[in-house]
């Protein structure tokens, strides 16, 4: 039995009257392996919170086709996300694997560094007989080429991104606070047509084709819909319904929310995009650039459901559609994701099968059933395989989901944990109570149904330290240590040559990170750091082939002299996140 079924399973009728569901864990047996298996059209979407029709995340919201597709199925809408950001949740969606058992808690790793052998879904589909194709983001800003017979863009290129259309002059709206600033935190509406800014209408394009297409041998079909992932650039008409003096602010947000929380609670919430963008007068402009870029995916949302209608597999596909986590726009005082509270935590998830489609459920699905049972993203690997009655991959870590799709109301023994980038940091979900818990020990409570929003943290109410105990039973006991990435997959800081004088001045803005300075020269190099009045200050020397890791912030600016010489060589100037500084090698001299 997989660790997270071991790990989650509830026993005992006073937890069940306490968290609200049942403890038995029903288990279907797994169908043979069928001659002609389902279709399978796995749909993505990138921060998406709840600020969709059928979820009520926002009165404003624009989503047709979410809305369609959910009436069409089951919607679940106590689903969580396996982690607070990207590659974590993509990471873990894909394998299977939890990362708590993975190790991979972070964006900045790298997925086959720290699983070189693990087997992804559309490989595992492909070993049973399916073509695996794909476009747009799925993974992490790589496609994985060995996991794919065909994609678009082309596999080979590992970039999961078509042509794009931006603004030529950027920012556009929302100045950089500081280097800390990510740079793709602007909006603003294009004045263009949905085939000239490209993007997830071309990913739709693609999908939609193949769709219209028959088939001799069943299909995986990934569609990884970008938007509402930041920038929130999209064609105007989509900014249009959404009229700025009627911005509407997210309901979620309580100004005084942090006053109950603990320390933990207290630095994970603020952070400095949230000030900037209302000191800059943005939050209704941000506002409204996220309900466009949710109206703008819903559209492309259609083009492919529409071309799965009109073609010849739309009775014999099954459809999932979900997102890899949620998005605070305020809530908590917080802008981004990388938290454990339910803003990012809970995504949309919608799964429609057709009756007589599926060899493990050859009843389909009834239209329109909502099912509020805590359910993790974790779980699409093995309900796929159990659907599609091809043979399970043994160390998946969530349960299937097929007993939920029966019925909503069955017996469902599981907890929802999503972790955060710490190991021993996550969210844990059950059917009315939500904790939280940090790694230095900090905790938090909510009972969902009377606190949708997480307003009252009762981690400290001696009425609930029973409940407190009971969610602390429930979360893993073991976490694997973060693997650190390697220097080659680490992003490269940009090499600024100089020909005489010193670098310029550093403008430290934001909190510290590592930056690994590579010397690639023949002849040991020299490392010092600019204040800001442009004065170098050494911090050693570094031996040819040899590196050295270095404490830095935003906005620093660290030459490289000549060991021997002192004569500067060049600087780099520290971005945002974790990165390497290869100091290239000697260049000959020109005669």
């Amino acid at each position: 039995m997989a660790f997270f079924r071991r790990k989650f399973l509830l026993t005992g009728k006073s937890l069940s009257s306490f968290l609200g569901f049942g403890a038995a864990l029903l288990f279907c047996g797994l169908p043979a392996v069928a001659e002609e298996g389902p279709n399978i059209l796995f749909i993505s979407m990138d921060d998406l919170n709840d600020w969709i029709g059928c979820m009520g995340g926002h009165p404003q919201t624009i989503t047709p086709n979410l809305d369609r597709l959910a009436a069409s199925g089951v919607l679940f809408t106590n689903a969580h996300c396996p982690g607070a950001a990207c590659n974590p949740s993509r990471t873990a969606i894909m394998t299977g694997l939890s990362p708590h058992r993975s190790g991979l808690y972070e964006n900045g790793q790298n997925m086959r560094e720290v699983l070189p052998d693990a087997e992804l879904i559309p490989q595992h589909f492909r070993n049973h007989g399916y073509r695996a194709t794909g476009s747009g983001k799925i993974l992490h800003y790589f496609i994985d080429a060995r996991s794919w017979d065909e994609y678009f863009p082309e596999k080979e290129s590992e970039n999961p991104f078509p042509r794009t259309l931006y603004p030529e002059n950027r920012p556009v709206n929302l100045p950089r606070g500081g280097p800390w600033q990510y740079v793709e935190t602007d909006w603003a509406a294009l004045d263009t047509t949905d085939e000239e800014y490209g993007g997830d209408w071309l990913v739709s394009e693609w999908v939609g084709d193949a769709l219209r297409k028959e088939h001799d041998q069943p299909f995986f079909l990934a569609c990884g819909i970008y938007r509402p992932h930041e920038p929130w650039f999209v064609p105007k008409k989509y900014f249009e319904p959404f009229p700025l003096d009627e911005i509407q602010l997210p309901p979620g947000y309580k100004e005084d929310d942090l006053d109950d929380l603990p320390p933990a609670g207290k630095r994970r919430g603020p952070n400095r995009y949230f000030a900037h963008i209302r000191e800059h007068d943005q939050w209704e402009k941000g506002v409204q650039g996220y309900l466009a870029s949710i109206h703008f995916a819903d559209a492309m949302l259609g083009r492919v459901l529409d071309a799965l209608e009109e073609g010849p597999n739309r009775d014999n596909t099954i459809v999932v559609l979900w997102s890899d986590h949620g998005w605070h726009l305020g809530e908590k005082q917080h802008w981004q994701k990388f938290t454990a509270w339910r803003a990012v935590t809970r995504v949309p998830l919608m799964i429609r099968v057709p009756e007589k489609a599926a060899p493990g459920l050859p009843s389909g699905i009834e239209a329109g059933v909502v099912c509020d049972q805590p359910v993790n993203l974790l779980s699409l690997f093995p309900t796929l395989t159990e659907l599609a009655g091809v043979g399970p991959k043994e160390d998946n870590d969530g349960p299937s989901l097929v007993p939920l799709l029966q019925d909503a109301e069955a017996e469902w023994g599981h907890v929802s944990l999503t972790h955060l980038g710490q190991p021993g940091s996550y969210g844990l979900s059950a059917r009315d109570w939500r904790y939280i818990h940090y790694a230095g020990g900090d905790e938090e409570l909510y009972h969902i149904t009377q606190d949708p929003y997480e307003w009252t943290n009762l981690a400290a109410d001696p009425e609930h330290e029973d409940m407190l105990v009971r969610m602390r039973s429930l979360a893993p006991k073991e976490f694997a240590p973060r693997k650190e990435p390697s220097l080659k997959s680490m992003t490269s800081l940009k090499w600024m040559p100089l020909e005489k004088g010193a670098a310029p001045a550093s403008l430290p803005d934001g909190n510290p990170f590592p930056v690994t300075f590579v010397n690639r020269r023949d002849t040991p190099v020299e490392l010092f750091w600019m204040s800001p009045k442009r004065e170098p200050k050494s911090y050693g020397y570094i031996e040819p082939g040899k590196s050295k890791a270095q404490q830095t912030r935003p906005g620093a600016v660290w030459m490289i002299a000549d060991g021997r010489s002192e004569q500067p060589l060049g600087y780099f100037k520290v971005g945002d996140r974790k990165a390497k500084a290869v100091v290239p090698k000697s260049q000959p001299k020109k005669k």
